[in-house]
């Protein structure tokens, strides 16, 4: 760590560049918050009336957890997922919990396939899971 004379009132310059590294972190986080205002008023302008909900499964998306949203058929969940995804970007998917779901409906599966010259190799055809966004809909069914 170099100093300069302290009876000049300068400061080391260690402190110096961790002013200017707060400095850029409230700016980025001013930026987020931004965006964050602007997607929440994009949601909001196709999912009406229900700015609580949408301001918690902002939250939930932004500590990286998951959100159970309950409530009765019709309400907008499904859409309110939709919107959420668009707005943000995401790849969204969507797994319909019917009492005939299968692991492979989730995940996906292997396919074998034969190309033109005969041979023959598995493709994994990737499920639902895998995606940024995923609605598992209805699961009180199964």
């Amino acid at each position: 760590m170099t100093e300069t004379a302290t009876t000049t009132g300068l400061v080391p310059e260690d402190l110096v560049t961790e002013d200017l590294v707060t400095e850029d972190l409230v700016t980025e986080i001013e930026a987020l918050g931004a965006k964050l205002s602007e997607a929440k008023s994009s949601i909001t302008r196709r999912f009406i009336g229900q700015e609580t909900v949408v301001d918690l499964v902002l939250s939930a998306m932004l500590c990286g957890g998951h959100a159970l949203l309950l409530g009765l058929p019709g309400l907008g969940k499904t859409r309110l997922v939709d919107t959420l995804s668009t707005v943000m970007g995401l790849k969204g998917a969507r797994v319909q919990f019917t009492p005939d779901l299968m692991p492979a409906d989730i995940l996906g599966s292997e396919v074998l396939e034969t190309a033109t010259d005969g041979s023959r190799a598995f493709r994994f055809i990737e499920g639902p899971v895998f995606c940024q966004l995923l609605l598992a809909d209805e699961i009180n069914r199964a």
